[in-house]
């Protein structure tokens, strides 16, 4: 599979809706890993990522503009011991209490399905970071109507051990914008991943469209001693 420039692949699309990005750092020092949200509507836009203790979730911006808390509002980052759980909405909390009573990712995930948008039917996409003899594995995941047809659920679970420097894989809801919104297709693309959490931010938050991007998290995690840096952007301050 071809390296793409994520930066230009964010560019070419107004609505990627919300994303995924992990991977290793071009050093080789670092596991990485990004999320961002994206909004059509008021609701969806009325939002700001806050720190949750090791994690973060979603918040109104304006209380008073809340008009459906339901898939709007949710933990899209948690920490599980030494691992890191990402998700697009509340499997978030599955996959950490489902591997906190000894299942994997794969066995958690197999007990949610899309999202109930009708009619676009959000794909569910989640990852996860777990440290392994000394550096780290990574999965991604898609839960996805057949088509749009919701009468099928499509599971599937991307696996990537001992990822190479500067390296990694992004993965999102929608192939563009549309009336319904079309659902991610194939694989998650790879993409380069750089060495500065700051250059990262900057570079991911300036390429999503202004109209439409909500929030940016960006985790450096440091592979040797677990220590993390976290970057934190809201259009709404």
């Amino acid at each position: 599979m071809k390296k793409i420039d994520i930066y230009e692949e964010l560019k070419s699309n107004d609505y990627p809706g919300r994303g995924i990005v992990i991977g290793k750092s071009a050093d080789g020092k670092s596991a990485v890993t990004a999320y961002f949200i994206m909004g059509r509507s008021v609701n969806s836009r009325n939002r700001v990522f806050i720190e949750d203790g090791d994690g973060i979730r979603t918040q109104a911006f304006d209380p008073s503009k809340l008009e459906d808390p339901h898939l709007i509002i949710y933990a899209p980052v948690r920490v599980l011991g030494d691992k890191t759980i990402v998700t697009n909405g509340d499997q978030t909390d599955t996959i950490y209490e489902h591997m906190e009573n000894g299942q994997t990712f794969e066995q958690s995930l197999r007990t949610r399905e899309f999202e109930d948008d009708d009619p676009n039917f959000t794909p569910r996409i989640s990852g996860i970071i777990e440290p392994n003899k000394g550096g780290f594995d990574y999965s991604m995941s898609i839960l996805k109507s057949a088509d749009g047809n919701p009468q099928s659920c499509q599971r599937y679970t991307f696996s990537y051990n001992n990822p190479l420097d500067g390296e990694g894989h992004f993965i999102h809801t929608y192939m563009g914008d549309g009336s319904p919104l079309p659902s991610f297709e194939g694989e998650p693309k790879k993409v380069a991943i750089p060495n500065d959490i700051d250059e990262f931010t900057d570079g991911l938050w300036n390429s999503l469209n202004a109209d439409n991007k909500v929030s940016l998290f960006v985790r450096f995690i440091d592979i040797a001693t677990g220590e993390t840096k976290t970057k934190i952007v809201n259009k709404n301050q």
